[in-house]
């Protein structure tokens, strides 16, 4: 419980630049940039967090979590933010294109199609989260573990699904703030749910 409390903590901490500016913005579409451009701190800010949340758990005796956050996100922030960035641009180009859809002229099938491409994008980006917090590869190589685990382990990418689909259903009907302030028991849920891809990770792609 110490651990996730201070894990959080400090996960609210690094990324309240980007979240005090989404604050101020106006749920317009027209906002989209920059609302991507708020959640450019949340990449290294969850990377931090997953990288504590893993070696927390390799030493129950561990009680400073800070340091093994600070530490992450140290390692972590500039070869995340060479995938997290990419991700959000391509992600904010499907979002506002759905929310302009109708002046496209395109037929609706093109909406769903979208729809689960920008899915099936955040799923990627959960994989790439976890290899880039735990692993030190290039970020095409990661971004390619990222895409072969997305087929290759896929009762780990529904338990990734299955996180989005509550952060959703938690948004709707509660609060924008919930996945902000239940992120750290999200992410040690996707740490679990990932555990077949960290192993495989170890015993075949790394030394």
């Amino acid at each position: 419980m110490h651990t996730l409390v201070t894990v959080e903590a400090l996960l609210l901490l690094a990324a309240s630049p980007g979240l005090a500016g989404l604050l101020l913005l106006g749920p317009a579409p027209a906002n989209l940039p920059l609302a991507a451009v708020c959640l450019l701190p949340l990449g290294p800010a969850t990377a931090a967090a997953l990288y504590a949340l893993h070696h927390r758990d390799r030493d129950l005796t561990d009680l400073h979590p800070a340091r093994s956050y600070w530490r992450g996100w140290r390692l972590n922030a500039v070869p995340v933010l060479k995938l997290w960035t990419p991700l959000l641009a391509w992600l904010t180009v499907i979002a506002f294109t759905l929310t302009h859809f109708t002046a496209t002229g395109l037929p609706g099938w093109w909406a769903v199609l979208l729809a689960a491409i920008g899915v099936g994008c955040l799923l990627w980006g959960a994989h790439a989260l976890v290899l880039t917090a735990l692993f030190a590869f290039r970020g095409r190589d990661t971004a390619r573990l990222a895409g072969y685990f997305l087929f290759r382990h896929g009762r780990a990418t529904l338990g990734a699904a299955s996180l989005l689909v509550l952060s959703a259903a938690g948004t709707a009907v509660l609060t924008e703030a919930l996945p902000a302030l239940l992120a750290a028991p999200l992410l040690l849920s996707l740490l679990h749910s990932s555990r077949p891809v960290i192993a495989e990770t170890q015993e075949d792609f790394t030394a």
